[in-house]
């Protein structure tokens, strides 16, 4: 399976993170990953969760990648998004306590990427996640680690565990 990679470079300035989205959303939907797909919002939320963070606990520039599977042939596969940063300094996850208006972003990222972690990356770090796209085709859900559905599915429906 191929698999393209695209970068963006991000300025310092927080009102970046709405054109990382914007540059993200054009970039999926030219791998074949609708809009309307749920990973496809997930996606973006990722993205707009480390590029915030970058930008606003660095303040320096950074750069977003997305490595996409399946191009040209769209098929299911992994979709990974990194963030690199010249900063050193490692990502510090923390728990929001009620009215508290940050401190969620990591959190957010852990329970939406399949998996994620960071690296040093030159002077700097590359915060990365994960997320498994799935065949368009198959309708499932896991919960309480059992996994429910099969290929013959309605791909229209969509499963909630709550």
């Amino acid at each position: 399976m191929q698999v393209l990679q695209v970068q963006l470079e991000v300025g310092a300035d927080p009102a970046e993170v709405g054109r990382a989205r914007r540059w993200a959303r054009s970039r999926l939907a030219g791998s074949g990953i609708e809009v309307d797909e749920p990973v496809a919002e997930t996606l973006i939320l990722l993205i707009s969760e480390l590029v915030t963070n970058a930008v606003v606990h660095t303040g320096c520039p950074a750069v977003l990648r997305m490595l996409l599977p399946g191009v040209p042939d769209h098929t299911p596969g992994t979709v990974r998004v990194e963030v690199a940063d010249r900063s050193a300094r490692p990502p510090k996850q923390r728990h929001a306590e009620g009215d508290d208006t940050n401190g969620r972003g990591l959190e957010l990222v852990d329970g939406l990427a399949d998996r994620w972690g960071w690296q040093p990356e030159g002077g700097g770090k590359s915060i990365w996640c994960e997320v498994d796209r799935c065949d368009p085709g198959v309708a499932a859900v896991t919960f309480d680690g059992v996994s429910y559905g099969d290929s013959d599915a309605d791909a229209d429906v969509a499963y909630e565990a709550v």
